[in-house]
């Protein structure tokens, strides 16, 4: 029988995915060719939505939806590797019937490939700049205010919308699943890799700030 926090890391990952790709094509859709509208109800509705499933699933699973937070629960010993491992596999498979739902749902293809170019170095550096800002505030903020981890997290993926070229992916699972959405908010699988790599960076790059930091600070 599959674990209940892995069926909710499939069903947040779902819901996570519809909320970006389906803001982002009813954003484009409303906004006239406007894409600072476009982008403002996709970065709105994405931070609103993070609040909801975060709410909803933390308690069973942690509310990961992303592997690189599951990657720093790994590290600090939260989960085992074989959790760990399932984790991803069912966010990658909750983003990827998200985006097919979402397809069906605004009558595109139910399978496509994103065209949208996004391989310039800023892009991907703007991913671990992205990455490393969500786990530094996950893990600043669960470490002294957990009740209020998700509005921080959905605050930071709202304004990170704004402030990084990429738009801030910053999850690698979400980055593999918006490869097969050819709307605003895909990314084409010339560029997935390196997202995903610079992202990862940016996760362990943030959990070894966190240790150096919280680590002296608990010393003195």
């Amino acid at each position: 029988m599959t674990s209940p926090k892995y069926l909710v890391e499939f069903a947040g990952s779902l819901f996570l995915a519809m909320i970006v790709i389906g803001s982002g094509i009813m954003g484009e859709q409303l906004s006239n060719g406007n894409v600072a509208v476009a982008l403002l109800a996709n970065s709105l509705a994405t931070g609103f939505g993070l609040i909801v499933i975060i709410l909803a699933f933390g308690p069973i699973s942690g509310a990961h939806f992303n592997p690189a937070v599951t990657l720093v629960s790994y590290f600090d010993k939260s989960l085992i590797a074989k959790e760990a491992l399932n984790y991803i596999i069912f966010q990658i498979l909750g983003m990827l019937i998200g985006v097919w739902i979402t397809h069906i749902m605004f009558g595109h293809q139910i399978f496509e490939i994103s065209t949208k170019e996004r391989n310039q170095f800023s892009l991907y550096f703007s991913e671990f700049v992205a990455t490393f800002g969500l786990i530094t505030t996950i893990r600043f903020v669960s470490h002294s205010h957990k009740n209020l981890t998700p509005f921080a997290v959905a605050a930071y993926i709202a304004s990170a919308y704004w402030f990084t070229s990429s738009t801030s992916f910053a999850n690698p699972a979400i980055t593999i699943a918006r490869t097969f959405t050819n709307t605003f908010a895909g990314i084409n699988y010339s560029a997935t890799i390196q997202f995903i790599i610079f992202q990862l960076i940016g996760t362990v790059l943030a959990e070894v700030f966190y240790r150096k930091t919280i680590g002296v600070a608990q010393c003195k």
